[in-house]
């Protein structure tokens, strides 16, 4: 018999979509860093890609928004752009900037049934213009007030969230995604860590 526990793990696995990730560039505070975390965790991002310049930082166990997060996701931290970009292109078709100019789209108008990408900047510059290079397209969240700008974990919890409504509608959490080898692997991995604080999963 399952227990609750493995029940909730498999149905967690069944939903990752590993055709959806979301790339941070060098964002400054940790906090927003946790908190995009969490919302990857709960729309079924599985990967996420960390660059931070000439350092790393254990965002996913140290800081309380996150806390249990990091376990569940699979972060890949970079110290230089081009060597996280050409990772993530060998991972996934399109690279999307949230960055506004003239060919930027509304978030509502991308297609995330498929193999996407997501960028998010820092929080004072945004998206460097060496990142820009790597993508292959903008989108911009629509807003009618004052301030055109929201917070980045803000922001990456609207986009993800779109993207999941569309992938709900696309039947994409209907059935299992990732690979059954990734499945296993990962399983194996939740169950070695579980057992080490003496529990059975």
């Amino acid at each position: 018999m399952l227990t609750n526990r493995k029940l909730k793990i498999e149905q967690l696995l069944k939903h990752r979509q590993p055709n959806l990730t979301v790339v941070l560039e060098n964002i400054d505070d940790p906090f927003n860093v946790s908190a995009i975390l969490r919302t990857c965790d709960s729309v079924g991002v599985h990967n996420v890609y960390i660059i931070n310049y000439g350092h790393k930082k254990d965002y996913a166990f140290r800081h309380k928004p996150s806390v249990g997060v990091g376990k569940w996701l699979t972060i890949h931290q970079f110290n230089e752009i081009d060597e996280c970009m050409k990772i993530v292109k060998e991972n996934f078709d399109n690279i999307w900037a949230t960055h506004l100019n003239s060919k930027s789209e509304s978030l509502f108008k991308k297609d995330f049934s498929q193999s996407c990408a997501i960028v998010f900047g820092n929080e004072h510059d945004g998206i460097s213009e060496e990142m820009l290079k790597h993508c292959n397209g903008n989108l911009v969240i629509p807003q009618f007030g004052m301030v055109q700008s929201l917070n980045v974990s803000v922001a990456c919890a609207v986009t993800l969230h779109e993207a999941m409504r569309q992938k709900l509608e696309a039947g994409h959490f209907d059935n299992q995604q990732i690979s059954d080898e990734t499945y296993a692997s990962l399983m194996a991995h939740y169950e070695e860590e579980h057992n080490k604080k003496g529990r059975i999963l």
